[in-house]
């Protein structure tokens, strides 16, 4: 028997997403692009005009023709948003999500078995319509908290969708979601933040300074330059677990103040030993760490130059896992990270030295 959750969107299914800012509209994007018919809702009117201008959404009011509401407004206005919605549509086939950072609050004041909460992690720089992409969530991990009255065929029928959206999702409660990504994003944007004033404090009295924030710098105060108003909401609603990954953080910075303070050299390289193994075995690589090599290039600050290296690896078929860029001194260049097959490393490590590149391994 066919469930009344069961959705493809070829059957141009009605969407609509309220809240139209950077992962509002690109899911409004990705959605139309999966074949679904968007409308949406913004508490901006000037915003809900852009979007419709651009063709983000469609013009057309909630109602009981749609299989699904997208909420992507702060987290502390999900819940009551979430509860309009589900009381003012009577459709048992409606299914309703959320996109906030944080979930258990969320989930737990919300009963109707329609609502199955969401958290894709992804994002940009860039703010509103200038970020939104139709294709910001392809590979990104999903989100989704159930919970015990979540229905298999609302779980389903969600995952389903996400999965159309060339998102990877996974299933954690409402709880340990809030506890885990606490550590993977809420502190980092704290830290980040906390380095970025720090350093521009000190560029008050010392200007060379942000002349000299080379790599390792700009990596680690990247996402303080997201947008700082969705912040306070996800930050306050997730209070408990981002102050104890705060106090756990703390305790390993005072033991490698500890460290240093008495000359304990094995104890930091250990520290930072662990640390770089660890990184390589994030998420997302195609072989496991032991089989691949890294290569760090030496490359000049010039157009083409990364297109050089990339047709070299395609030149010899060789599949590239993994890239960053370290960026150096403003205009000397910088440092590109590879990460490619191990039995590969000879082969296309010869080629790029024939091409004028400078090549370390790790």
């Amino acid at each position: 028997m066919r469930s009344h959750f069961a959705m493809t969107s070829q059957n141009k299914q009605l969407a609509h997403v309220i809240g139209l800012g950077l992962i509002g509209s690109s899911v409004a994007l990705a959605l139309s692009d999966a074949g679904w018919n968007v409308t949406g809702e913004d508490a901006n009117a000037t915003v809900l005009k852009e979007a419709l201008e651009r063709g983000i959404v469609s013009a057309g009011e909630l109602g009981e023709s749609h299989a699904l509401v997208v909420i992507a407004t702060p987290a502390g206005t999900v819940a009551e948003i979430a509860n309009r919605v589900l009381s003012s549509v009577s459709s048992k086939s409606l299914l309703v999500t959320d996109v906030a950072g944080v979930k258990d609050s969320i989930v737990s004041s919300i009963s109707d078995a329609r609502f199955l909460g969401g958290h894709p992690m992804a994002g940009s720089e860039l703010r509103g319509f200038a970020g939104a992409r139709a294709d910001l969530f392809q590979g990104c991990t999903w989100v989704l908290s159930p919970t015990d009255a979540t229905p298999p065929e609302v779980y389903t029928a969600l995952h389903s969708i996400l999965r159309e959206l060339g998102a990877s999702v996974v299933a954690i409660s409402g709880g340990d979601h809030d506890r885990l990504v606490a550590l993977a994003s809420h502190v980092p944007h704290l830290l980040a933040g906390a380095l970025m004033n720090e350093a521009t404090k000190t560029a008050e009295q010392d200007p060379v300074l942000l002349q000299l924030a080379a790599g390792g710098f700009r990596d680690m105060t990247r996402v303080a330059a997201g947008d700082p108003a969705i912040w306070p909401d996800i930050l306050f609603e997730n209070r408990e677990a981002i102050t104890s990954t705060l106090d756990a953080i703390e305790k390993r910075i005072g033991a490698l103040r500890t460290a240093l303070d008495t000359n304990a050299r094995e104890d930091i390289k250990k520290t930072l030993t662990t640390a770089s193994q660890a990184r390589r075995q994030l998420p997302g690589r195609a072989l496991s760490s032991e089989n691949l090599a890294y290569l760090r290039i030496a490359i000049p600050d010039k157009p083409g130059v990364l297109a050089e290296v990339t047709k070299a690896a395609s030149d010899l078929l060789v599949n590239i896992y993994d890239i960053e860029i370290a960026h150096g001194i403003e205009g000397t260049g910088g440092t590109l990270l590879l990460a490619i097959d191990l039995a590969q490393r000879d082969l296309f490590c010869d080629s790029l030295t024939s091409h004028g590149f400078k090549v370390a391994t790790e």
